[in-house]
């Protein structure tokens, strides 16, 4: 008769009631501007990252969904209260558009602003070099809630500091619209691929953790590298009027709530 068993399917992306013909205009013309920016950094040759972070991740012999083959199932604890934990490991991504590449640092305290630039710097250092010289703009692809959101004013001021005045580049940040975060490249060409890798895996320690991270690969040339980043960030961290003023920002007249373009000062 047609009937099997299924599971529930992620379709509906936001409340019908709340989705208005101008809403979805407005999307639709952001999804737009975003391809048109990437082609213009593509053309440049400008290195064009995806950012995001993942759910937070309890470091410890605790049940991870998915399944492996084996012949017995691993014995893991009953429950999985973090007071069981040995840490937590929060995973903010970095995918190289350009590249194919993944860059993970894992976080052991909170998912901040902080923490989000200072992965990219990393990135910076670490990987973008090896794209060549003479990069003066970076494009960031990143939702638009979170340590990375269009209203966080440390992300912005972070940006300023540690990456525009301190590289002297110019950085320009796309914001995909509520309810459309599974566009978002790494979701999808990264985060999901590692999520299959250690499908089943109990994460018992953080080098377990970096290795299933960075032995995360594809047909189509994915690499990945993984690192541990034991600073200890506040949350909560006020940003004054008068640092505000110091960001040398530019919004776009496309959307300036979700575009713009950081210069050095």
């Amino acid at each position: 008769m047609g009937y099997s068993l299924k599971i529930n399917y992620k379709k509906i992306e936001s409340n019908p009631n709340k989705s208005t013909p101008e809403s979805r205009k407005k999307r639709d013309l952001q999804f737009k501007y975003i391809g048109q920016i990437r082609e213009s950094f593509l053309e440049q040759n400008n290195p064009m990252i995806s950012v995001d972070a993942k759910k937070k991740e309890p470091v410890g012999n605790f049940k991870n969904q998915g399944a492996i083959w084996c012949t017995e199932p691993k014995e893991v604890n009953a429950y999985d209260f973090l007071s069981l934990a040995s840490g937590v490991f929060i995973p903010y991504g970095i995918y190289c558009i350009n590249s194919n590449t993944g860059f993970i640092v894992g976080g052991i305290s909170y998912n901040t602003a902080e923490l989000a630039v200072n992965t990219i710097e990393k990135w910076w250092n670490m990987e973008a070099t090896n794209m060549g010289t003479g990069h003066k703009s970076l494009l960031i692809l990143a939702d638009g809630g979170g340590s990375n959101g269009s209203r966080n004013k440390l992300w912005k001021l972070s940006i300023q500091n540690k990456l525009c005045d301190k590289y002297g580049i110019k950085v320009t940040v796309c914001h995909y619209p509520p309810g459309t975060s599974k566009y978002n490249p790494i979701e999808h060409r990264l985060f999901s691929e590692i999520s299959k890798n250690w499908a089943g895996e109990p994460l018992k320690d953080y080098e377990t953790i970096l290795n299933y991270i960075s032995t995360t690969k594809t047909n189509t040339g994915l690499k990945v590298k993984a690192m541990l980043d034991e600073t200890k960030y506040d949350k909560g961290i006020k940003v004054s009027d008068n640092e505000l003023e110091k960001i040398n920002i530019k919004y776009h007249e496309v959307h300036p709530q979700w575009n713009y373009t950081i210069s050095p000062s």
